[in-house]
């Protein structure tokens, strides 16, 4: 038996609805498919994200401890695996196997214990989460990986209609700005494999690294889309300009494709708050203003 955490069948629920309810349901029989075909024990209590269960377990040919993650596929993670394959274990988490059929994968263990977020400096977190991204976006993305130029040509098409939803004429004007900015770099979205989701609980220590990152979302593109969660983790105004100039200088980045691109990811946040009937976050727009104003 495997505990599956209700807030894990809250999230599937509320994102996927009766895929989501499958997927929870189905969860026992799969976890025990893959204790027998990959020969595992299980090894501690279920964790879980918004979309994944993961279960520590431990090799019972050699007593290799791995944690097998369990996740309903979507146009998001579709590309996790490929990406683990290729970091190969350098700068983000070994993939051991994996299952195309369940999308099931066999990960090394990592301490779940010593999330970047405990750093008690946020300084330094963002000097990790940078320096894992100079290193991880430094290669192409492979041929089949969802891309970047397809996403934002999506987003501004989708734009205008979202713009009418939006009360607020300042809100209006900043994303359309973002908007506009992400005019200027779509027609070179780039071709980096991108992590996409790099925030500090995203980022593990471990025995073999200090730090390692765990949950790529990847495509391909310009690694100044990888910017927004290191500026929004534990969000502190007067830093945001510390962080994208920290950010951008250890990743070598353009500085106005960076600000572009980075302004591309609060529309791209919007339009899902639009398109679900939300206000845009308070603290989102305050960071694209704040970049907007500094003229990166």
């Amino acid at each position: 038996m495997i505990d599956i955490p209700e807030a894990l069948a809250a999230t599937q629920e509320l994102y996927n609805g009766e895929a989501g309810r499958r997927f929870v349901a189905g969860l026992p029989a799969v976890a025990e498919e893959f204790f027998d075909r990959w020969d595992l024990r299980p090894d501690g209590p279920s964790m879980h994200g918004v979309t994944a269960l993961v279960l520590p377990v431990v090799r019972r040919s050699d007593g290799t401890p791995a944690v097998l993650k369990l996740q309903l596929l979507d146009d998001e993670s579709v590309g996790e695996p490929v990406a683990l394959r290729l970091w190969d274990g350098d700068g983000a988490v070994r993939l051991l196997d994996h299952d195309p059929v369940t999308h099931t994968m066999l990960l090394e263990r990592l301490d779940p214990s010593r999330m970047l977020s405990t750093l008690p400096g946020t300084r330094d977190a963002v000097l990790v989460i940078a320096g894992l991204l100079a290193h991880l976006t430094s290669r192409p993305a492979p041929e089949g990986m969802r891309r970047l130029g397809d996403i934002a040509g999506a987003m501004l098409e989708r734009t205008p209609w979202a713009l009418e939803r939006v009360p607020d004429s300042e809100t209006r004007r900043l994303l359309a700005d973002c908007a506009a900015a992400v005019r200027e770099v779509v027609g070179e979205p780039g071709d980096r494999l991108l992590h996409w989701d790099l925030h500090d609980e995203n980022v593990l220590a471990s025995d073999r690294a200090p730090w390692l990152a765990i949950d790529p979302k990847p495509l391909a593109g310009d690694p100044g889309f990888e910017l927004w969660p290191a500026l929004d983790n534990r969000y502190e105004p007067d830093e945001v300009g510390w962080r994208f100039d920290a950010m951008t200088d250890v990743m070598g980045l353009d500085r106005a494709r960076a600000r572009a691109w980075t302004l591309g990811r609060l529309l791209q946040n919007a339009l899902w708050d639009v398109e679900d009937g939300r206000a845009v976050e308070p603290r989102q727009l305050d960071i694209a203003r704040r970049l907007r104003a500094s003229g990166a």
